[in-house]
């Protein structure tokens, strides 16, 4: 796999692969992950980089190397700011499923002013759809746009799609995500869905519409998703 120095130090990269791996169950709790040497042919560096990044995980309790045996991961849930709610992704991956993401496709627009894509988005937005694989099957399609106030340079730029987790990379943007906003329907999928879901053309599927906004109440990312209860119902678990 290959790295991109314009994305900051090579171990923090690896850090975040890694992270990600054990967040979608490619890396399930308990289990050990690769050894260094194996890391070090996959990525690409030396050992002091992958050393780096095993123990930046180490100190986010993810992971802890034991004599004899290797390093196991310990913590497959992330710290939430927001509230004491876990994201339906970690619930699942918790339940031992593998979820895999896959980038379809990004596109950054220009939305003309007076039009409802420039009064809710601004100026500027992109779109990025993605789809979700859930032990081998098709399970979540998900587009996201993200307001200008969510690009580089107020908007001039676009978001890099080379990321493991979307909302991690706000944060490591400066940008927090303080409030959600969910509405949940059902309705058949749009031909495009069904066609990546893998359904019968018509299908009813769970749709989720998602708002999420900044301390200050702006509007930073909107999302659409079409998920196939039939093939797992949604997960939303609060600790009291």
């Amino acid at each position: 796999m290959s790295l991109k120095r314009k994305q900051g130090p090579l171990y923090q990269q690896i850090q975040k692969i890694l992270k990600d791996r054990i967040l979608h169950g490619i890396y399930p709790l308990g289990s050990i992950i690769p050894s260094e040497p194996l890391l070090e042919k996959e990525f690409g560096v030396s050992k002091m980089t992958v050393r780096g990044a095993v123990q930046a995980l180490a100190q986010e309790g993810y992971v802890q190397k034991r004599s004899g045996i290797g390093t196991i991961v310990t913590r497959n849930t992330s710290y939430q700011k927001l509230s004491k709610g876990k994201r339906f992704t970690e619930l699942l991956v918790e339940e031992g499923h593998r979820l895999e993401k896959r980038l379809l496709s990004s596109e950054f627009i220009v939305n003309e002013a007076g039009t409802e894509e420039y009064n809710r988005y601004g100026p500027y937005c992109q779109r990025i759809e993605r789809l979700y694989i859930l032990n081998g099957q098709p399970y979540i399609h998900l587009m996201h746009f993200l307001t200008a106030a969510a690009l580089p340079e107020g908007g001039a730029n676009e978001m890099d799609t080379d990321i493991q987790s979307l909302y991690d990379s706000l944060e490591e943007n400066n940008i927090v995500l303080e409030n959600f906003k969910d509405r949940f329907f059902v309705e058949p999928a749009a031909a495009e869905a069904c066609l990546l879901l893998e359904l019968p053309p018509g299908t009813p599927v769970l749709k989720r519409l998602r708002n999420s906004y900044d301390g200050e109440g702006q509007l930073i990312e909107h999302s659409i998703g079409s998920y196939n209860t039939a093939l797992h119902h949604y997960l939303v678990s609060y600790d009291a």
